[in-house]
């Protein structure tokens, strides 16, 4: 049964950075994609980033692009995404995906979600 499990969100100064972690566990191998999502309030999910198993990365969204990055580290079965110079339009829910097919920056494109985590970016 896979899981997907993130942690790290937190309540952060604009200019500010945040680590946030995903535990993707389950998978018969290391042959998975992961993926971060977000959704603020009154908008729609939007892919951000995203890691195959390769280590290739794509990134979605060209607002986090120089500020996020993503990387995994398959012996931990986890992946990171760090945030810097964070802004106050960046405060949403975070979401690490996972899919054993590959990346995918749609909603429909992934299928395995966690529960997400609150990033708030606030003076």
């Amino acid at each position: 049964q896979v899981q997907v499990v993130e942690s790290g969100g937190g309540l952060v100064q604009p200019g500010g950075s945040l680590r946030l972690s995903c535990v993707a566990s389950g998978f018969p191998s290391d042959s998975y994609a992961v993926g971060w999502f977000r959704q603020a309030p009154g908008r729609e999910r939007e892919g951000l980033l995203c890691i195959a198993s390769s280590g290739s990365i794509t990134i979605y969204a060209t607002s986090v692009k120089g500020r996020f990055t993503i990387s995994r580290d398959n012996a931990k079965n986890t992946v990171y995404l760090q945030m810097n110079s964070l802004k106050p339009e960046d405060t949403a829910v975070y979401f690490c995906v996972a899919d054993d097919v590959g990346c995918s920056g749609h909603v429909s494109g992934m299928d395995y979600w966690g529960k997400g985590t609150l990033v708030g970016v606030s003076p």
